[in-house]
């Protein structure tokens, strides 16, 4: 039996950048279209089952009333667990469809949603669909493509070695214990508050860890990316620290907000290096764009790359090995 998953969350593209920045907001209803596109894809496939996160803008029933569920082979259901509107319901479902054996999760966010997803999936694979605001780990794709490839790779269509990547992750260790994962940046700020957890503000920035970095990025790995770009697939990362003029450089830190950074100092990353963390005052970490983490002077905190973080879908991959095994064709020529 194939099953596949899907955490849609709602809050993603609804935070505090669209007041200090220029970020669009997705609203529920193209939220909606999407999902349907997905679950049509799915059931297309021929996937026997699927599991959606319920959420308080009940995005996956919406969706589901508009296909009509009687035109789905596929068995179609809202998972049975309480909402609270925090990020825990996205780790929640992510628990409980990793226990229901599903053999793919399909999430529609940002990197937070993400992240969050990814510290509870194991080694189910993800299919992130770009809904969020900081998208450097989710995919732009059309809610189609990612229901098809999802699809091919729950049921096992195609060779999972080729058509599924391990990513990096930054896991955060305070006081020798792992207490959270970033799957792109993790960034010490000069705050002492959470308040709107994300983080737009280049003054308050000190420190930048990256999993990767571009100049097309929007968010903090764009500062990197801007001088010493650093892919998903290389094994390395970047440290920086900002602060003096050593070197200065532009990024686009929010969307459409573009600051001259001034870096301090730079080095590159090895996987499995732990970097840890001094503050003389309480100071704030953000990971993945939203600010998490409260250290204090007494606080021993660190930073390692990994490899180890969530497997991932290779959507072009999928379909294009999916393709040379047949799966497209319905008939041949004589």
């Amino acid at each position: 039996m194939s099953k596949v998953g899907i955490i849609a969350n709602p809050f993603a593209s609804m935070d505090i950048r669209r007041l200090v920045a220029h970020a669009t907001t997705m609203g529920s209803y193209q939220k909606i279209g999407i999902l349907r596109r997905v679950i049509m894809a799915l059931d297309w496939v021929g996937v026997s089952e699927i599991l959606i996160m319920p959420d308080r803008d009940h995005l996956g029933n919406r969706a589901l009333a508009d296909i009509g569920q009687h035109k789905l082979t596929s068995r179609a259901s809202i998972l049975n667990m309480p909402v609270t509107n925090e990020s825990e319901d996205s780790m929640k479902a992510s628990q409980l469809m990793r226990q229901q054996a599903v053999n793919c999760i399909i999430t529609m966010g940002g990197d937070g949603t993400n992240r969050v997803v990814a510290r509870a999936c194991g080694r189910v694979p993800l299919m992130p669909i770009s809904t969020g605001t900081n998208n450097t780990f989710p995919f732009m794709v059309e809610g189609t493509t990612a229901g098809l490839a999802a699809g091919i790779i729950a049921r096992g269509i195609v060779d999972p070695e080729r058509c599924i990547t391990l990513t990096k992750k930054l896991n955060i260790y305070k006081n020798g214990q792992v207490v959270n994962i970033a799957l792109i940046d993790a960034v010490v700020l000069d705050q002492q508050f959470i308040g709107a957890r994300a983080i737009w503000d280049i003054s308050q920035v000190r420190e930048v860890f990256a999993t990767q970095c571009h100049p097309s990025y929007v968010g903090m790995a764009s500062i990197g990316g801007s001088f010493h770009p650093i892919t998903a697939d290389d094994d390395q990362g970047l440290y920086l620290r900002i602060g003096k003029d050593n070197m200065r450089v532009s990024a686009t830190i929010a969307p459409g907000v573009i600051r001259e950074v001034g870096i301090e100092a730079h080095r590159v990353l090895g996987l499995n290096e732990r970097v840890g963390i001094s503050v003389d005052r309480l100071a704030l970490v953000a990971l993945d764009g939203e600010r998490e983490i409260e250290i204090y002077p007494q606080d021993k905190l660190e930073v390692e790359l990994r490899r180890d973080g969530p497997r991932v879908v290779k959507i072009k991959e999928t379909l294009e090995e999916a393709a040379r095994n047949g799966f497209f064709i319905n008939s041949k020529a004589l």
